[in-house]
């Protein structure tokens, strides 16, 4: 929308319909939010009661409805679809009511609605990586486009900014750290001194070289694949929307979220190919090929398994990490199955989990739409609310664990919320210096 918007200007007016399938997706405040996450600038209406969609006879998310100057619809598309098929369409409808007199290119008098302030040092952070060896911790500071670097004191409580990584505008350039420029990075995973970044905008992974303070596309061209890909040389590769890195052994793996798939790239080659999932978004155990995932956006391990946040399905599942694996489901039970509900097994309820980390048998997890940190434990398959019962939590994104501490990306909070483990209470990280 945002390619078609630039390239047609007042001739086209875009209006999103927000029919939310979570319950927190369909609160105004979170919307607002997400808009402004997003750099979304037309208005877009909260059909939190599915009104539009039925007037409209919407059956699936995205769905496209192309309306001309008389009110008549005069197109219809279900599914995603490359801004460049639509042109044609556009050019027709555009062309015949310029013919008719009837198109009008005056602005319409909706007011921009005034963007969330995000306050402090960051703005919409999605993910944290803690280095207890170096004694840092790495912030997607997701909203102003760049990495931060952070030098954090004895306690760990708070920190000074070491390196900024990112230009602080959204773009696609390797280089310097002060040239660099990088679109809404999420995922962020260190292995030496070379950081690896999901840079989700960008379809791409890059590579930070922290000591000579470099970065470098490894995957990807910074344009969205469309339909099934089987791999190739990685900066070959077309990727759809990374979320997640995580490096294991010599290989390192991506939460593809836009494909649904987990992706393997093998620095020592410079290949990248799917590892599991179908690219079927689904809930489905399986071999790894046939197994099918739901927008997967976090990633840990144990050493033995590849856990993930399996988003869309509100579920923790984990994948084998031998090449004849299987994936299979700790919790969680389909697309449509979600809520806050703590138990064992079927009984538990998320709510679009995004972020994920292992720490001593326990899987920590980010409950992003339930605002909650919650402990699963995989070999009882329960889970527990651990952190944010009182709502000090707004769509965590990201944990990290070090030190005795867990690092929250505490996303429309704007912060790094702190907690010790052996702890229920909330503090914001100080960071000095961004």
């Amino acid at each position: 929308m945002r390619e078609l918007e630039e390239r047609y200007g007042p001739e086209l007016v875009v209006v999103g319909v927000h029919s939310g399938k979570f319950i927190a997706e369909r609160d105004t405040a979170n919307i607002r939010d997400a808009l402004a996450r997003l750099d979304v600038a037309h208005p877009v209406v909260n059909d939190r009661q599915f009104r539009t969609w039925r007037a409209y006879a919407v059956q699936a998310w995205p769905t496209l409805v192309l309306v001309d100057p008389e009110g008549r619809v005069v197109a219809e598309h279900a599914g995603e679809v490359e801004a460049e098929a639509l042109v044609p369409v556009l050019d027709d409808v555009i062309g015949r009511a310029r013919d008719r007199g009837t198109l009008v290119t005056t602005p319409l008098p909706i007011p921009a609605p005034e963007p969330p302030e995000a306050g402090g040092a960051l703005r919409f952070p999605a993910k944290v990586l803690a280095d207890p060896a170096g004694g840092r911790l790495f912030i997607a500071d997701t909203g102003h486009h760049r990495i931060l670097v952070v030098r954090l004191d004895g306690g760990g409580g708070a920190g000074e900014v070491e390196a900024s990584i990112g230009a602080g505008v959204a773009g696609f350039r390797d280089g310097a750290f002060g040239e660099v420029a990088l679109d809404h990075p999420h995922g962020i995973a260190l292995a030496g001194e070379r950081l690896y970044v999901a840079d989700t905008r960008n379809h791409a992974i890059r590579l930070i070289d922290l000591g000579a303070e470099r970065v470098e596309t490894v995957a990807g061209t910074g344009e969205l694949g469309m339909g099934l890909a089987t791999g190739g040389p990685a900066r070959e590769v077309p990727l759809r929307s990374p979320w997640d890195v995580l490096p294991v052994g010599d290989a390192v793996y991506i939460a593809m979220a836009g494909s649904h798939q987990i992706w393997r790239y093998d620095p020592r080659t410079e290949e990248i190919t799917p590892w599991a999932g179908s690219g079927a978004e689904e809930l489905h155990d399986d071999v790894r090929a046939m197994a099918a995932l739901a927008q997967p956006s976090g990633l840990t391990t144990d050493g033995r398994r590849l856990y993930f946040a399996d988003s869309e399905s509100s579920a923790v599942r984990f994948a084998g990490l031998e090449w004849d694996g299987r994936v299979g489901t700790i919790v969680g039970t389909g697309l449509f199955d979600f809520g806050d509900r703590d138990g064992i097994g079927d009984e538990v309820r998320l709510q679009h989990p995004q972020g994920i980390a292992w720490h001593d048998g326990v899987l920590y997890l980010a409950d992003t739409y339930n605002g909650k940190v919650k402990r699963v434990d995989p070999d009882r398959r329960a889970a527990e609310t651990w952190l944010g019962d009182g709502g000090e939590l707004r769509e965590p994104g990201g944990i990290a664990i070090a030190g005795g501490r867990v690092y929250i990306a505490d996303t429309n909070h704007h912060r790094i919320a702190v907690a010790s483990l052996g702890s229920d209470r909330i503090d914001t990280l100080e960071i000095r210096g961004a």
